[in-house]
C-alpha cells in the first residue's frame, strides 16, 4: 500500500465513504468504533488506533469465512472491522493494476484479519443472490464459472487496457463504459463474498484515473439492488443512470473515496 497524507476533510471523507460502503451491505459499525471515527478524523488517532478499536468491538474474528453472494445478514457483526479496514485503504491505497491482482489486493485489504479466506478467489459454482427462484438457484453459470476467474479476468482488463482504462471519454460515453465494465466484474464474481464492497472501491479508482469521482453518497441501498437486478437480466440501464447521477469531473489531487461532495474542502 502507499502512505499519503491525509487532511481533515480527506479523512472526513474516506469515513463517510466507508460508512456508505457498509451500510449498503446493512453493516453499521459499532459506538466504540464511531466515537474512534470522530477522533481518527480529527486527527487525534490514526488509522491502525482505528482498526484496534473496531477489532476489539467484532465478534468473530478470523473465525469465520465469507458468506455466498451478497454480506448481507452475513457479516453484521464484522462491521466495525470492514469499516476501518476501508478507512485504511483509502489513506493508504494499492497497487492500481486495472485487472484481477487490483480486485485481489482490495479484497485482502478489506477482510484480512476479518475472514480466513480474505483475498481468496472462490472454488465452486454461486448463484448471484439467494432466491427463492429455483431453477436460477440451481443454475450453476448464474455466476462465470468458478474454474474460469482467472481467463474471464483477464479479458476484461485486456479489454479496459485497449480502451485506455477509460480514459479521454465524454460523460455519457464514459458512464456507459463503466456500468458496462461494472456489470461484467459483477458477474464475474471473483470472491466468494464480499464482491460489491470490493467493486465499488475498484470502480471509483477506475474512473478518478480517467478523470472523473463518483459520490456513492446518493446511492441507496434499494436503488443499488434494483440496479443490481436489472444487469443480472441484461439490463446494464440501471447501472447507467446510477453512475450519470453520481459522476462528476475529477479533482485529481484529492482523496477519491466519496460519499456526500459536502466533505468539505477536500473537493
Amino acid at each position: 500500500m502507499y502512505h499519503l497524507t491525509m487532511t481533515p476533510a480527506e479523512r472526513a471523507s474516506a469515513v463517510a465513504f466507508s460508512l456508505h460502503n457498509c451500510a449498503l451491505e446493512s453493516m453499521r459499525p459499532g459506538e466504540a468504533t464511531m466515537r474512534a471515527a470522530a477522533c481518527y478524523e480529527r486527527g487525534e488517532v490514526d488509522v491502525l488506533g482505528l482498526i484496534d478499536t473496531a477489532d476489539r468491538e467484532t465478534s468473530g474474528i478470523v473465525n469465520g469465512r465469507l458468506a455466498d453472494g451478497s454480506l448481507d445478514d452475513h457479516a453484521t457483526d464484522h462491521a466495525s472491522s470492514v469499516f476501518a479496514r476501508t478507512v485504511l485503504l483509502a489513506e493508504r491505497r494499492w497497487n492500481p493494476t486495472g485487472d484481477l491482482h487490483e480486485l485481489i489486493a482490495i479484497h485482502t485489504a478489506l477482510f484480512e484479519g476479518v475472514f480466513s479466506d480474505a483475498g481468496h478467489l472462490r472454488t465452486s459454482n454461486v448463484t448471484r443472490e439467494v432466491t427463492s427462484d429455483r431453477a436460477r438457484a440451481k443454475n450453476p453459470e448464474a455466476f462465470f464459472p468458478a474454474q474460469l476467474i482467472e481467463t474471464g479476468a483477464l479479458n476484461i482488463a485486456t479489454e479496459l487496457a485497449e480502451k485506455h482504462n477509460l480514459n479521454n471519454l465524454d460523460r455519457d460515453d464514459f458512464t456507459h463504459a463503466l456500468a458496462y465494465v461494472y456489470d461484467e466484474l459483477g458477474y464475474l464474481h471473483p470472491f466468494k463474498g464480499g464482491n460489491a464492497m470490493t467493486l465499488r472501491i475498484f470502480a471509483s479508482r477506475l474512473a478518478h484515473d480517467a478523470g472523473w469521482d463518483l459520490d456513492w453518497g446518493t446511492v441507496t441501498r434499494e436503488s443499488y439492488k434494483a440496479a443490481k437486478l436489472r444487469a443480472y437480466q441484461g439490463d446494464i440501464s440501471g447501472f447507467e443512470r446510477m453512475f450519470a447521477t453520481i459522476v462528476r469531473p475529477a479533482n485529481p489531487t484529492r482523496i477519491f473515496l466519496i460519499a456526500g461532495w459536502e466533505q468539505g474542502p477536500a473537493h
